[in-house]
């Protein structure tokens, strides 16, 4: 089995862990350049992937067309609404929901998609892409099948000399998930991407192991945690999760320009490749 294994986060229904792992593995080789280091071998990187539990079933299987009438659920709107305010923080660009407009938008969801296609973050992501990935998240967390599937493929990729596990979005809550789930795994270094791991009441509350006395569970087989997010992150919501999680998270920033959230500009940093560097 691999030596590192890499968990992938939302919006990739339509690949697989060869198309992931063809993407990633050049990425994740710059880094470890960044950090005088390479892998002994390309076998020793392998994806595990779960984005198939999201795919639409039937013949010429696309995204549903999904509107501002698609997001009806409270939890959904809550984190548009995050997604959104996080959105303004960081780009002055971006109208926030405080704001007062000329145009009256009744729908605050509709604001909220509005908003964010305006967005550099979401440029080029379709507002029924966006609310797709929305519900996949939310999907994950609630869906009992697709959480213990999603486990599980972590769990088949994992071997016993994966060293390394590293998460990135979604990915870094199925990997955190699957970690205090196990363990018995010799995994040494836990690397998380852009993670929302820290998003109250949405994610952190709902994480299994639930967090306890207000702290998230470490996960119990690894030795150290490098959490990486760019500034500019808006999936990152929480850039620190060592408030959470405790003192022996260590918390580092990059830039990743104008792609904040992409997960090989996140391998392609010194920081990701001193972390894998150091696990193996």
């Amino acid at each position: 089995m691999a030596k590192i294994v890499g968990v992938h986060g939302v919006g990739h229904q339509f690949k697989g862990e060869n198309t992931l792992r063809a993407e990633w593995l050049p990425a994740l080789k710059d880094g470890l350049v960044r950090a005088k280091h390479q892998l002994a071998s390309d076998e020793d990187f392998l994806c595990a992937f779960y984005g198939d539990l999201f795919r639409p079933g039937g013949k010429g299987a696309m995204d549903p067309p999904y509107d501002a009438s698609d997001v009806s659920e409270e939890w959904e709107r809550e984190f548009l609404e995050l997604w959104w305010r996080e959105a303004a923080r960081v780009d002055q660009t971006v109208v926030g929901p405080d704001a007062r407009t000329k145009v009256s938008v009744p729908s605050i969801v509709q604001r909220a998609l509005d908003a964010l296609s305006q967005s550099p973050f979401f440029a080029g992501l379709a507002e029924h892409a966006l609310i797709y990935d929305l519900k996949q998240v939310r999907r994950y967390l609630r869906e009992p099948e697709v959480r213990r599937e999603a486990g599980a493929r972590v769990q088949r990729a994992i071997g016993s000399d994966t060293r390394v596990l590293v998460g990135h979005s979604l990915g870094s809550v199925v990997a955190y998930e699957a970690l205090c789930a196990h363990p018995e795994w010799q995994v040494n270094v836990f690397v998380t991407l852009g993670s929302p791991l820290g998003i109250r009441n949405l994610i952190f509350e709902a994480l299994d192991p639930a967090p306890r006395s207000g702290k998230g569970v470490w996960p119990p087989g690894i030795k150290q945690w490098v959490n990486i997010a760019d500034g500019g992150d808006v999936v990152a919501l929480v850039k620190e999760l060592g408030p959470l999680f405790g003192p022996r998270v260590t918390d580092r920033r990059v830039d990743n320009g104008a792609k904040a959230h992409d997960a090989t500009r996140y391998l392609t940093t010194q920081e990701v490749g001193d972390a894998v560097a150091i696990g193996l």
